[in-house]
């Protein structure tokens, strides 16, 4: 049986929208109340678990995390994907970005949807979805982005974030500064605050050493000193775009020798924990269901291996996937179900085999996210 991808009443696609609802005092799938001023800080890689983990290195934060403020992160758990969910409101398989890396058809290659952005990829089709703070500017609510300068003008930027006005902040507190001078300069707004240096370190190191430790700590102190400042109606969210869990590379899986698993196969796509295999365009049906069965039969008693077609009616990547998105997704998705993850060894780069924690698939670890009020937020 495959699992479900809707493991929690709310979802990642909830939070944003529901916060411009919020502003215009409507009511909005999370029921937030009437606020002036909503703010989000999104944490990446700040999984549920691993917060329950290191609660006593968390004291704002954790005690806050409960079964009812825990959300679902969606699928592929993977920042790109689960960013472009966060400001759309929307699925993968509608707004299109359905993992790490993944196929562009139109060119006849792989691209890395986080840093791959070129002249042949443009940002306002392929990510196919109007932005919460494009709503929101339709709306008369301005909205902003605060988050390091290096990534204003990238590409992925233009996808996910189009309609904020972005401000770029290199330090943490800098960031939470800067969040706390809008606030006060405006009469209504929705502001969102990326910091992406607890995912940085649990990549590096792993969410179980002391130095993602150290950096959750800074993390809750800076919620907790912005949280503080709060007025009445201003309202601070705290959420993460998925999880973490450490994989030793004892754990790592390694293919590319084996014929059977490359038969046909023309690229490899998404991560380490989700691999996405696009096969040769004029492979046979026959050779789909033989490569397919070879991966079941060598990896199916660790991770769940399912043809897209399968993937698509299990609802993996949203109820709804368009036509043109389709063709993204590999034929063949191999999600670790264990704490494994699958490298390529034809591969010219190895250097992601020294990434400790990782994410990408269906584990409770990777897609239970928190979701923390504060302010008028607050439970």
């Amino acid at each position: 049986m495959l699992p479900a991808t809707k493991t929690h009443r709310f979802s990642l696609a909830d939070v944003l929208p529901s916060c411009l609802e919020s502003v215009l005092g409507r009511s909005g799938s999370l029921g937030l109340p009437t606020v002036d001023k909503a703010v989000v800080i999104l944490v990446d890689g700040m999984g549920a678990r691993a917060l329950a983990d290191r609660a006593g290195h968390a004291r704002t934060l954790a005690p806050l995390l409960n079964r009812g403020s825990t959300i679902g992160a969606g699928f592929p758990t993977t920042t790109a994907a689960a960013l472009a969910t966060f400001t759309t409101g929307t699925q993968p398989g509608e707004h299109g970005l359905v993992g790490y890396t993944a196929l562009d058809t139109a060119n006849n290659r792989v691209i890395n949807q986080l840093s791959g952005w070129d002249g042949r990829l443009d940002p306002a089709s392929w990510q196919r979805m109007p932005t919460v703070f494009e709503r929101a500017r339709s709306e008369s609510i301005p909205s902003y982005v605060i988050a390091t300068e290096k990534h204003r003008r990238s590409g992925f930027t233009k996808a996910v974030l189009r309609g904020a006005e972005y401000r770029g902040a290199e330090g943490i507190p800098e960031r939470m500064a800067a969040a706390r001078e809008i606030l006060d300069g405006a009469d209504r707004a929705i502001v969102y605050v990326y910091i992406a240096e607890l995912d940085k370190v649990g990549h590096s190191h792993g969410c179980e050493s002391p130095e993602w430790t150290t950096q959750l700590e800074e993390v809750d102190a800076a919620v907790r000193d912005f949280a503080a400042s709060l007025r009445s109606r201003e309202g601070l969210l705290v959420t993460a775009d998925h999880g973490v869990l450490d994989i030793p590379e004892r754990s790592h899986v390694l293919f590319g020798e084996d014929a059977a698993l490359i038969d046909g196969v023309r690229f490899v796509a998404g991560e380490p924990r989700c691999l996405q295999l696009h096969l040769q365009p004029d492979a046979s049906p026959e050779q789909r269901a033989t490569v397919l069965q070879a991966w079941r039969e060598a990896e199916g008693g660790r991770s769940w291996v399912v043809s897209r077609d399968e993937a698509i009616a299990a609802g993996w990547f949203g109820p709804t996937v368009a036509p043109d998105v389709a063709p993204r997704i590999g034929d063949i998705v191999i999600a670790a179900r264990k704490n494994i993850a699958y490298y390529d060894t034809r591969s010219p780069n190895h250097s992601g085999r020294s990434m400790v924690g990782q994410h990408g698939s269906l584990s409770a670890a990777e897609t239970a996210i928190p979701l923390l009020g504060f302010g008028a937020y607050a439970p």
